[in-house]
């Protein structure tokens, strides 16, 4: 009688931003039998204490890996960091994620093959092998799957020069895609938006929140989501 193989699962880091992409990255890694998750990993701005683009607070981020039922790591980024200290921040990290034997790091990138390349070189060398899990997907498709999963997300920033301050804090619906002008990417690709994912089935409940006040900063329009009962 043949012995089956015992599926060998690589220990695998994902790359948090606390929105929608990485999010169903999450959610499709978590269906494969080739992969076992040890954590999320999120870049923080030292500068505003909140993830990097997304402006996430902190709390926010630990109860969605704790949702998840993951470990969280932060590493934090300097204020004014240049290339040459972000590259440096990076290499450790990698160095000691390869030291505690990950053998892979997942990131929730959809097309841009700038990004990817860029993500690539970093782990070139490391003994770390980069994961895409949504690279490629039909973007109408991707975007009609996570909604019917019961995904919900909040719009957390906005790219002003794109689209208008009014969308900072609103859920990320069909009704607001279809607003978006020609040209922008309904799921932010190029920066248009970025989210913070409330509810989905990546998730083992969901985070109750409100949405707190909305600032300009640097062109981008800034919503605050808000934990509920935070006290803030």
């Amino acid at each position: 009688m043949l012995k089956r193989r015992r599926l060998t699962k690589r220990k695998t880091l994902l790359s948090w931003s606390s929105g929608k992409d990485s999010a169903w990255a999450l959610h499709l890694l978590q269906q494969d039998p080739s992969i076992e998750l040890v954590g999320l990993f999120t870049l923080i701005e030292q500068k505003h204490n909140r993830a990097s683009m997304h402006d996430t607070r902190i709390e926010m981020l630990q109860h969605q890996a704790d949702a998840a039922g993951l470990p969280l790591e932060l590493v934090v980024l300097p204020d004014e960091c240049s290339n040459e200290q972000y590259d440096a921040i990076m290499q450790a990290y990698i160095a000691s994620a390869a030291s505690n034997r990950v053998e892979c790091m997942a990131f929730g990138d959809l097309f841009v093959s700038e990004i990817r390349q860029y993500r690539e070189r970093q782990l070139q060398g490391s003994g770390i092998s980069p994961l895409f899990p949504l690279w490629g997907m039909c973007t109408r498709y991707l975007v009609e799957t996570m909604l019917a999963a019961g995904l919900h997300a909040h719009i957390s920033s906005v790219d002003l020069n794109k689209l208008p301050a009014q969308l900072a804090g609103k859920r990320w619906s069909k009704d607001v895609i279809a607003g978006f002008p020609d040209g922008c990417h309904p799921c932010g690709e190029n920066g248009e938006i970025h989210t913070v994912v409330v509810a989905g089935p990546m998730f083992n409940k969901p985070i109750p929140v409100s949405v707190g006040a909305v600032i300009e900063r640097d062109g981008f329009a800034y919503a605050d989501i808000i934990l509920q009962g935070s006290g803030v």
